[in-house]
């Protein structure tokens, strides 16, 4: 079922999408060489808490952290611990925060020093992605629009886009229906309705689409680079408005 927000949800709502861009402004300030992901981690358990709001993904299906730090290979749901940051790694964060009863969602791709220009160009397609993808948006717009101008804007630069994992709604529940995946056909999928709330969030490979997944583990079947960009946005009546960003 697909939860249709009130005006006066949505105002809510955005004090819990806000701590999350926030806390993604503060881990891109703070992440450097050297440092564990667990440190990187604590970094936004620390900030999300002092703002009297919770982590949204510590313990959801009993994942043990704050946020999904994944490295180069790994495409989403990296567990943070000992794993020591380098330089010249694409390290995607996704991270949540849970206040007044809603939920915010949000990821970037950061890099640390020195990266390997076509890595770097990931990151920046993989961001295009998302905006790309909500070009020309609005109510009534078929769902399916999104992916397929995601999906097309990652094949015109030589990426792929993951097809095992796609975006969702998001409000009182982290995760709610629908499924917003970033591939498919324009035209396609249910009409968009006025305050619906979801997380866009284009995972694009390197090299191709496939993932290899065991329990939280999910990589690249090749071994290649992946990165990650998602935004809460609300269907408004101007059309999509970024609630993370």
């Amino acid at each position: 079922m697909i939860h249709i927000k009130t005006d006066k949800e949505i105002e809510l709502m955005r004090q819990a999408c806000a701590i999350t861009r926030d806390t993604l402004l503060l881990v891109g300030d703070k992440i450097r060489a050297g440092m564990t992901t667990k440190e990187l981690d604590e970094i936004a358990y620390d900030y999300i808490t002092s703002c009297g709001a919770k982590p949204s993904f510590l313990g959801l299906y009993g994942f043990p952290a704050t946020a999904c730090i994944s490295i180069d290979d790994e495409v989403v749901h990296g567990i943070p611990g000992d794993r020591i940051i380098e330089e010249g790694q694409i390290v995607s964060f996704d991270v949540g925060a849970y206040i007044n009863g809603f939920h915010g969602d949000a990821a970037r791709s950061f890099y640390v020093g020195d990266i390997d220009p076509e890595k770097k160009r990931l990151i920046d397609v993989t961001r295009e992605c998302f905006f790309e993808g909500i070009k020309g948006i609005c109510i009534g717009s078929p769902l399916g629009d999104i992916g397929a101008q995601v999906q097309a804007h990652a094949e015109k630069n030589g990426f792929s886009v993951v097809r095992d994992m796609v975006g969702h709604g998001v409000g009182r529940q982290l995760h709610e229906d629908p499924s917003v995946p970033n591939f498919g056909k324009k035209g396609t999928g249910i009409r968009l309705k006025r305050n619906m709330t979801i997380a866009i969030e284009p995972m694009i490979n390197m090299g191709g689409y496939e993932v290899e997944i065991d329990g939280w583990k999910c990589v690249t079947r090749d071994g290649k680079p992946s990165a990650h960009y998602e935004n809460t946005v609300l269907i408004g009546d101007n059309g999509v408005e970024i609630l993370t960003l």
